[in-house]
């Protein structure tokens, strides 16, 4: 039973996992555009929107996909008032409930309410109001619906965890 329990924790995890370490070169990236932006900007006289916006992708994307990641890892942010000085066994059973609780109603919300928003987004394959911006709005906006669902799988990962022996 502890080999399934495993098994099943780690297919929950691959996707947010993988999808943890590939976007955190977003923040890379980042910092590659914006030095050329302003180098763009303020040495040679041009603006570049689609770059612009590029930069703010990015930051969203870091930022949502990278979070599952965190949570994995336990860097996520916690209140830890009750928690630090809790045994490893009162400590799994707030994880849990913070779990049920908090986590998983959280996450299924914003994927129930942004699904309309993102559907509508694909059915008029928005594109930038900008001039010069970027014509995969709906793309970027689908990242919510990835974000609440690597969130689901990690957080039902950890409940999982949580009925482990060891």
């Amino acid at each position: 039973m502890k080999n399934i329990n495993q098994t099943f924790q780690y297919l929950l995890t691959i996707f947010p996992h993988s999808l943890g370490i590939v976007s955190s070169w977003a923040i890379f990236l980042m910092i590659i555009l914006t030095t050329l932006i302003v180098f763009l900007r303020y040495f040679l006289g041009i603006g570049v929107v689609g770059l612009q916006e590029m930069v703010i992708y990015l930051h969203g994307i870091a930022f949502l996909f990278c979070s599952a990641y965190a949570y994995e890892n336990d860097e996520h942010v916690r209140v830890d008032i009750f928690y630090r000085r809790s045994s490893e066994k009162n400590k799994k059973i707030i994880n849990l409930i913070g779990n049920l609780i908090f986590l998983q109603p959280m996450a299924w919300t914003i994927f129930i309410l942004s699904l309309n928003y993102v559907l509508f987004s694909w059915s008029i394959y928005e594109v930038s109001p900008e001039p010069g911006g970027l014509p995969f709005v709906y793309l970027y906006k689908s990242c919510i619906l990835i974000f609440s669902v690597i969130l689901i799988l990690q957080s039902l990962a950890s409940i999982f965890s949580y009925f482990n022996d060891d």
